[in-house]
């Protein structure tokens, strides 16, 4: 099976269990869950929740266990961007091809339909926790993968990111200021679904640390891929990106070195099997679009 029907698998199962989480309970919540939904199911790929649950099977093998995080990394994911493309933010009109969940529901609904899905998030993952940890370090894991995630996008990660975004000028932002910003907006939601994965699993703290900076790795040579592909586009000629401190080929010398950073911490990972990871990387890295 190719990194690609393996994706198509994972993204089926979990849209399957996001469409049973975004059912609406009754008449009243209908209008709400209608807009969670759709932007929950405008096109996105799963590739966080996919990677959490492949950093869990490298270490236990039934992802019932895992599949209520993932799917609550995909709801927050798409509460970011709900958020992200209001007007008060980055005023986008359209994300993948389809209009933006304010230019089809109103701002003021699009706010409540992020906020549903980052509430729903956290309630999915503590209800598991709560009804299905038979022991105390089962239990103790849950816990902890859901305040990894909370940490990793709250205020001390990806909202900081956006934060950064929103209030440095072109003028004032350094390359330091960058890399933190990237770190913190991009890097941060995929090292959530990394490390929750792992934790859940039951890895030890050096290999959790290893996925950790995998993730950092590979969200920072994702980021730099995307200012590359993203060069010759009008709107971001006075944005600063990382091509504003570096040429092409330093930039993409810097995606292969970041590239191999990654690579090289899942190679720490002495017996796990880290192909799929390895592939979806380089998958991520070398994008075209």
């Amino acid at each position: 099976m190719s990194i690609i029907d393996k994706i198509k698998y994972y993204s089926n199962l979990i849209d399957d269990r996001l469409k049973e989480e975004l059912k609406s309970k009754n008449a009243y919540t209908n209008y709400i869950f209608e807009a969670m939904e759709y932007s929950t199911f405008t096109g996105g790929k799963r590739i966080r929740p996919i990677m959490a649950i492949k950093s869990f099977e490298m270490f236990k093998n039934d992802i019932e266990e895992v599949i209520p995080f993932a799917i609550g990394i995909e709801m927050i994911h798409t509460y970011s961007l709900i958020h992200d493309d209001l007007p008060s933010m980055d005023n986008d009109d359209f994300r993948r091809g389809k209009p933006t969940n304010h230019k089809i529901y109103g701002e003021a609904t699009a706010i409540l339909a992020g906020d549903g899905l980052l509430n729903l998030a956290f309630e999915i993952m503590t209800k598991y926790a709560y009804n299905n940890c038979n022991t105390i370090d089962e239990f103790r894991r849950n816990i902890r993968a859901i305040n990894e995630i909370g940490t990793y996008s709250g205020s001390k990660g990806m909202i900081c990111g956006q934060i950064l975004d929103l209030t440095s000028s072109y003028d004032k932002m350094d390359e330091d200021m960058l890399l933190y910003m990237y770190k913190s907006k991009t890097a941060s939601l995929i090292q959530a679904g990394l490390v929750a994965g792992a934790i859940i699993g039951g890895a030890n703290e050096p290999e959790i640390e290893a996925i950790r900076n995998f993730g950092l790795y590979l969200g920072l040579a994702y980021q730099i891929r995307d200012d590359l592909l993203d060069s010759k586009e009008d709107s971001n000629i006075n944005k600063c990106t990382y091509l504003s401190f570096h040429s092409l080929d330093e930039a993409e010398n810097d995606v292969r070195d970041f590239s191999d950073k990654a690579i090289q911490e899942l190679d720490r990972l002495d017996g796990k099997d880290t192909s799929f990871l390895k592939e979806i990387a380089n998958l991520l890295i070398n994008r075209e679009v």
